[in-house]
């Protein structure tokens, strides 16, 4: 006996006024990705799930091994690594580390937050793993485990060489909502302006915690290879965003000065339009029933159906007009049903939005129908389907 057409039910979110041409997201960044870090949702990108070399910006990944040993006591901000020759000798951007010390673990943060010293990174992956290359080891799996798809490491700071460093700016948003999440103990180091060391004042990379109220994080990148590009954070009222940018190019000769103040200006500007168009919009409690499903002999004719979260959707304002909400399944579904059997999937739609969809699960148990029940049920779908034939 065959299955019945999917079912669709449609509910409508909708103003009686026209919708406004919603505002510009727009880049020449080459690789682009805003999120919403509250639910994680996508709310604009360009090339963001495509892998690119990501510069300093992938020292977030050793940050965060590092945050993860301190979380659970393996490591104190007050412990000391040595600084080895290796470390001492690296080149690009540098904390200046002096081979044969010991530098404490919270300015060796610094040291790779604020003043991005590959040196700094190269002395945190001694001593996490032993060697260079078995901190690199302990990176790839530690992606796995995150779920950064797109992410393939070769050392702990991003130099070019080796070459290989691969990060999406999905992946990059991801890993700083990860950061911002689950190690909120030690995350405020992203936002501190400056650091003194060796009787030096090293100024913050990431300018836009200048140019942008509320941004507290991440991390900026350089290379030939990746052009300029920027994981930046910023928190109002309780909404979060973070927004990747990489691949910004000057013509040659342009002045680095120019180039890092014009990424944090372009980073600043797309956060600042984030905060004025976007809004979270709340649609349902993880109790409430968004719809109901027919069953198939079952000993009710419907199944309650709820989700598992609450949802609260962010998107442009202006699409919030065109809001559609559509609860899918193959129907009718066969009895017995499980409470908390999945059983389909709901769907939000709008306007100039990628679109979310998510599971729904029986709220209650639907047991099967007695016997005479089921052959009357069998019988009127096969009158049900003579007539529609």
């Amino acid at each position: 006996m065959g299955r019945m057409p999917r079912l669709l039910l449609t509910a409508i979110f909708a103003t009686a006024f026209a919708t406004a041409a919603n505002a510009d997201l727009s880049t020449n960044a080459e690789h682009a990705l805003l999120m919403d870090a509250g639910s994680g949702q996508v709310l604009w990108q360009k090339d963001g799930f495509v892998s690119m070399p990501p510069a300093s910006m992938s020292k977030l990944m050793t940050i965060e091994l590092l945050f993860q040993r301190m979380k659970d006591s393996r490591v104190k901000l007050t412990d000391t690594f040595p600084v080895s020759e290796r470390a001492w000798r690296t080149q690009g951007s540098k904390s200046f580390v002096m081979v044969g010390s010991r530098i404490p673990v919270q300015d060796l943060i610094r040291g790779v937050v604020i003043q991005s010293g590959n040196d700094a990174c190269i002395v945190i992956a001694e001593a996490l793993g032993g060697t260079v290359e078995g901190f690199v080891a302990m990176m790839n799996k530690r992606a796995k485990e995150l779920g950064l798809a797109k992410s393939h490491f070769v050392n702990p700071d991003g130099l070019p060489d080796p070459p290989g460093q691969l990060m999406s700016a999905y992946d990059l948003a991801k890993l700083s909502r990860h950061l911002v999440r689950d190690y909120p103990a030690y995350y405020h180091f992203f936002g501190e302006k400056s650091f003194v060391w060796g009787g030096i004042t090293q100024p913050n990379r990431n300018l836009v915690l200048d140019k942008l109220p509320g941004a507290d994080g991440l991390k900026t990148g350089h290379t030939d290879e990746s052009g300029y590009g920027v994981t930046a954070s910023a928190v109002r009222n309780g909404q979060r965003f973070i927004l990747v940018l990489n691949g910004l190019r000057y013509p040659a000769g342009t002045n680095d000065w120019f180039a890092e103040r014009y990424r944090a200006d372009e980073a600043a500007r797309i956060l600042e339009l984030a905060f004025r168009e976007f809004r979270q919009y709340k649609l349902f409690g993880p109790n409430d029933i968004v719809g109901q499903a027919k069953t198939y002999q079952g000993e009710k004719e419907t199944v309650p159906l709820k989700l598992g979260t609450p949802l609260a959707i962010t998107m442009q304002v202006d699409s919030r007009a065109g809001m559609k909400v559509s609860l899918k399944y193959d129907g009718p579904v066969k009895a017995p049903i499980m409470k908390g059997q999945q059983i389909g999937t709901l769907k939000v739609t709008a306007p100039d939005f990628p679109g979310v969809e998510v599971p729904v699960y029986a709220a209650e148990e639907v047991d099967r129908a007695g016997f005479f029940s089921r052959v009357f049920s069998g019988v009127g779908r096969l009158i049900f389907g003579a007539k529609k034939s």
